[in-house]
């Protein structure tokens, strides 16, 4: 089970073996945003309240692209390895 909130690795794609942690989930199209991961650009137009530009922003990736990490089991890998 996906939850905002867990560190995953991501499978495939431009961010492929990078992690991060969900930051938000889209239930009803099975995609997750997750942290400084699948960054686009967004122009943003001027206005009264804003000021406009071009702002880097994450996108959201399909859960099928994701893998959860279990840091206990992480943690005893690495010491197994020792």
């Amino acid at each position: 089970m996906i939850k905002k909130g867990l560190k995953v690795k991501v499978l495939s794609g431009r961010d492929k073996n990078k992690e991060g942690e969900i930051i938000e989930i889209d239930r009803s199209n099975n995609r997750a945003k997750i942290k400084d991961i699948n960054m686009v650009k967004k122009h943003v137009k001027t206005t009264k309240e804003k000021k406009g530009g071009i702002f880097s922003k994450e996108s959201f990736i399909h859960i099928s692209n994701l893998r959860l990490i279990d840091e206990k089991t992480k943690n005893k890998k690495k010491e197994a390895k020792k």
